[in-house]
C-alpha cells in the first residue's frame, strides 16, 4: 500500500502495536479482491480502502480506511 492510501493518522494511529498487522490485514484484502478484512486485533469486519472508493461517498461513520477523511 502506497502512503497515500494508508489510513489517515485520526482514524488508526501508526503508533498501534498492531497497526503493521492491520495494513497487512488490509493489504491482503485488497490484493484478494475482498471488501472487507478481519481486524486482527478484535475480529471486527473493515471495509477497505477499494470498498469506500466503489461506494463513491463518505458516510460520516468514522470508517478506518474512508479515503474522504481530509474532505470532510
Amino acid at each position: 500500500m502506497s502512503d497515500s492510501s494508508l489510513p489517515d493518522p485520526s482514524r488508526l494511529d501508526p503508533a498501534r502495536r498492531d497497526y503493521a498487522l492491520i495494513i497487512a490485514a488490509h493489504d491482503a484484502a485488497v490484493a484478494a479482491g475482498e471488501r472487507t478484512y478481519l481486524d486482527p486485533s478484535t475480529g471486527l469486519i473493515v471495509q477497505t480502502r477499494q470498498a469506500h472508493l466503489e461506494r463513491g461517498t463518505c458516510c460520516n461513520s468514522g470508517c478506518r480506511h474512508c479515503p474522504w477523511v481530509q474532505a470532510n
